[in-house]
């Protein structure tokens, strides 16, 4: 982000920890749920989807979910109702059949396909 920015990194990790402090994340969230929460507060408006959302099946909607609420790899596959060893497969399966880079791009994408909640009510309450 540094690079991109022309920010120091010291200055990018400050406004990331200042992000997380206002947002009320977890110190080490991942930047999946820091951008879900943007969201769901409404501090950032979804973006318009550019194409049409894929058809996930109500398994993958759970992964999205925990993906975008969790940070932790076992908190992400409880609340997908996984088992720890098949959670990396299946998150890999759900990146590709979405078309997403990594787990912050399909949070961004699941929100212009309203696959995701934006009421910040709507948020499980599980652990970050």
């Amino acid at each position: 982000m540094a690079a991109e920015t022309s920010l120091s990194a010291v200055t990018v990790r400050q406004y990331i920890r200042d992000i997380r402090e206002s947002l009320h994340c977890p110190p080490r969230c991942k930047p999946a749920v820091i951008v879900h929460r943007l969201f769901t507060t409404q501090q950032v408006a979804s973006p318009t989807a550019d194409r049409p959302a894929p058809t996930l099946s109500p398994a993958q909607l759970l992964l999205l979910r925990a993906v975008a609420e969790h940070s932790d790899p076992r908190d992400i596959a409880v609340a997908a109702k996984l088992a720890p060893a098949d959670q990396r497969a299946a998150l890999d399966q759900l990146l590709a059949d979405t078309g997403a880079r990594d787990t912050t791009h399909l949070v961004v994408l699941a929100h212009g396909w309203k696959l995701l909640p934006t009421d910040p009510t709507a948020r499980s309450g599980a652990s970050q």
